[in-house]
């Protein structure tokens, strides 16, 4: 009988100190509905500066969210640019998906970057060159942080124009490579790019460069 009453005890004992630790634990956290206008809004941003289409996948890993929330953001993201008409449309290409312009409007685009053809390049758009000359072939984005700034509308400018041209995809990022054209050495005055003055004396800290690796294969 005794060892029955100390049987009974121990369990009371366990039940209790169980208890104890339950009180302990942070309460389970309930999942939170999802902002749809504020993920489409994320969404849009990752995609206003990709260089090739983004797969749901790739989108749901980068905000976070299951793809199924991720597919229904881009439904009502691509509903609201063609319910206002916008200029820009979003498409499922290659798998993926990315932000283009509307072939509506590819007369007044086309006549923009012709026109901009006509005009000098701006400083941005030298500083763009000279990165790209000097570290080809090379992906926009890594212009981008070797600039610090975004130059996708800059890179455009710069292909509009015949200075550099896309030749193939970065096999680890799929971005496109981006190298000088023959245009590009004849306005320069040069024969070839190994009469490319060096950079030493023009780009005293130089060697802050050397943080990004090269494109090369």
């Amino acid at each position: 009988m005794s060892e029955t009453v100390s049987d009974e005890a121990t369990s009371d004992e366990i039940i209790s100190d169980a208890s104890e630790i339950e009180e302990q634990l942070p309460p389970v956290a309930t999942a939170q509905p999802v902002d749809v206008d504020r993920l489409a809004a994320a969404l849009e941003a990752i995609l206003f500066v990709v260089e090739a289409p983004v797969t749901v996948a790739a989108l749901a890993v980068a905000v976070q969210q299951p793809t199924d929330a991720v597919e229904q953001a881009l439904d009502s993201l691509r509903t609201a640019y063609d319910d206002r008409g916008a200029g820009i449309e979003l498409r499922p290409v290659a798998g993926g998906v990315r932000i283009y312009t509307r072939p509506d409007h590819a007369e007044v685009v086309e006549q923009f970057l012709q026109e901009g053809q006509r005009s000098r390049l701006t400083q941005a758009a030298l500083e763009t060159l000279a990165v790209i000359a000097y570290r080809q072939p090379v992906t926009r984005s890594r212009v981008s942080a070797i600039r610090g700034v975004n130059v996708d509308g800059v890179v455009r400018t710069l292909l509009a124009r015949g200075l550099i041209v896309e030749v193939g995809s970065d096999p680890e990022t799929g971005g496109g490579l981006f190298r000088t054209t023959d245009l590009f050495l004849e306005k320069m005055g040069l024969r070839s790019l190994d009469e490319l003055p060096s950079l030493a004396p023009l780009l005293p800290d130089i060697e802050g460069l050397d943080m990004f690796p090269t494109d090369d294969v």
